[in-house]
């Protein structure tokens, strides 16, 4: 009688274990698959931004080639920055839905090791299976904003996935092609995992707390109390929902412990599903916008390389590596006439989302003051009373500007606050200029700023770097420091600008190694091939 009590009391929690864990799983995959396809619709909205939908005939016929290409490159960085398996623009037969040719196609097969090729301009193939041309067919003919195709069990060998589909519109508002974004969606097992340990231990340890307490006092009063606990998980299991505690059902303190055991997992339980679909709906809000204000902060910053493939005159490379998902330093370059290019390189005070809003501020500020004319200490000087004017956050930045006269190599520059630039002349080596700074921006209104010239010949560099270069930390807290970045420099000196970055970079990373980041890192590099002579003065 013991053993077949025990034996019904185990297989009853193992039971009301199973039951529960069934009802976490699909209340968590249900809340999952809800966040999920509406985070990755905003996603696959945004992306659709990129695509002129009033041009899919032209770019299939061969035609806005030079629109197709930018479009195609969005798409690229999309692809990857949205962390996302696929990006593809079709147009649909909307004769039947069964077919479509491709338009546009980015692939990123390095977010979960998938093996997926690109498909060309105008391939055709059939859609997959009737559920696409369900959802194909909602969009165009029922106006849906958005479908979602969720495959947890692939049978062609691809990992798990979610494919957003959303119309993409003419200026007309009518549907010419549907863009489809294809995510990964690895992360809902992984959050499952601990749920279902959480579940197996406890039942193990129920079992054993039931065990005990029924073989060492097996009487005729622990029935009922036991058939309490029965009826309360029957109803649970059924109800979904917390009733009133069972508190002391018993005058054995074990009984009790049994049925507060129960009460207490019931509890866990919901609070558990509650909080862990709160927790990755947060999480994955989070990700996608900053992940879309990386982008736009990328955007922002020129790195199309060769940047001005028409200009002999000189060479130019930059890169910026930040901390975090956004960051707060930037450079620029830009042309202010024909003879006349602008070099910037800034490093604003603050990090993150507060660091990459100044940013994008200064940075138009900056580019705006400088095409209305000026030397750079007059503009940084206008520039700081501009910040000062509006800067209740009492944010601030560093910033080295400089103008080159492309046709006799002089560049009239001016630091605020700054690191010093470092310059190789041809047949030496890289040394840091010593200039003399100014105050930083954003720090005291009313702040004069002083010009200086540097003359540069052909063959000479002039290399310009913010603190995060220098102060990078290895595991040890040791700085690569100013004399370690001149030497990492000088390793590369007979290179061109993006050599002598990609091997500086190189060195800083070996040199911090598992330490993390905790500066924005950000570079730039000229090159001037065909002019000026190897002096430098201050005035």
């Amino acid at each position: 009688m013991s053993f077949n009590i025990i034996g019904g009391l185990v297989f009853l929690v193992i039971m009301f274990g199973v039951i529960i864990s069934i009802i976490g799983n699909r209340s968590f995959v249900s809340a999952f698959k809800n966040e999920y396809s509406s985070v990755t619709y905003h996603m696959a909205d945004t992306a659709a931004l990129f695509v002129n939908g009033d041009h899919i005939e032209e770019y299939l016929a061969g035609g806005e080639q030079q629109e197709y290409a930018d479009t195609k490159r969005r798409l690229d960085g999309c692809c990857r920055r949205l962390n996302v398996s696929l990006i593809y623009v079709i147009r649909v037969d909307t004769s039947d839905y069964s077919r479509f040719v491709s338009v546009f196609n980015a692939v990123n097969n390095a977010v979960d090791n998938s093996k997926y090729t690109e498909w060309e301009l105008g391939y055709q193939r059939s859609a997959t299976n009737d559920e696409y041309r369900w959802k194909y067919k909602a969009i165009y003919e029922d106006g849906a904003p958005f479908e979602t195709i969720f495959r947890l069990r692939p049978t062609d060998g691809a990992h798990p996935h979610m494919t957003t589909l959303v119309p993409v519109k003419n200026s007309d508002g009518e549907i010419t092609a549907i863009l489809c974004m294809q995510r990964p969606v690895r992360e809902m097992k992984d959050a499952l995992r601990p749920y279902f340990l959480l579940i197996i231990l406890g039942i193990v340890i129920l079992d054993i707390v039931i065990s005990v307490l029924t073989a060492t006092f097996l009487r005729k009063a622990v029935i009922k109390p036991v058939e309490k606990v029965s009826k309360e998980a029957a109803r649970f299991a059924k109800e979904h929902a917390l009733s009133e505690p069972l508190g002391e059902i018993s005058r054995y303190d074990e009984i009790s412990e049994l049925a507060g055991s129960i009460d207490s997992m019931e509890s866990d339980m919901v609070k558990y599903i509650e909080n862990l679909t709160a927790v990755t709906s947060e999480r994955e809000r989070m990700s996608a916008e900053l992940t879309i204000a990386a982008a736009i902060q990328n955007d922002a910053i020129p790195d199309d390389f060769p940047a001005f493939p028409d200009r002999h005159e000189f060479d130019i490379y930059g890169l910026m590596d930040p901390a975090r998902e956004v960051g707060g330093d930037f450079y620029n370059f830009f042309f202010i006439d024909d003879d006349h290019l602008a070099l910037v390189m800034a490093d604003v005070s603050g990090k993150g989302i507060p660091g990459a809003l100044f940013m994008m501020i200064t940075s138009i500020l900056l580019s705006n003051r400088v095409k209305e004319g000026g030397t750079p200490a007059e503009v940084l000087r206008l520039m700081n009373d501009d910040i000062c004017e509006h800067n209740q956050a009492d944010m601030f930045e560093t910033v080295w500007l400089g103008i080159l006269e492309i046709s006799t190599g002089k560049i009239i520059a001016s630091n605020a606050g700054h690191e010093y630039p470092a310059i190789y002349r041809k047949g030496g080596k890289f040394e840091l200029f010593k200039d003399k700074h100014g105050f930083v921006l954003g720090g005291m209104p009313g702040m004069k700023y002083k010009d200086y010239e540097l003359q540069l010949g052909a063959g000479d560099k002039l290399f310009l770097y913010t603190d995060g270069l220098p102060e990078s930390t290895n595991i040890e807290n040791r700085m690569l420091g100013t004399d370690g970045m001149i030497e990492a420099l000088n390793r590369y000196k007979d290179g061109t600008p993006k050599d002598i970055i990609e091997g500086v970079l190189k060195i800083s990373e070996d040199f911090v190694g598992d330490a993390d980041q905790f500066d924005d890192l950000t570079m730039l590099c000229i090159e001037i091939k065909e002019t000026g002579k190897a002096t430098a003065e201050e005035t």
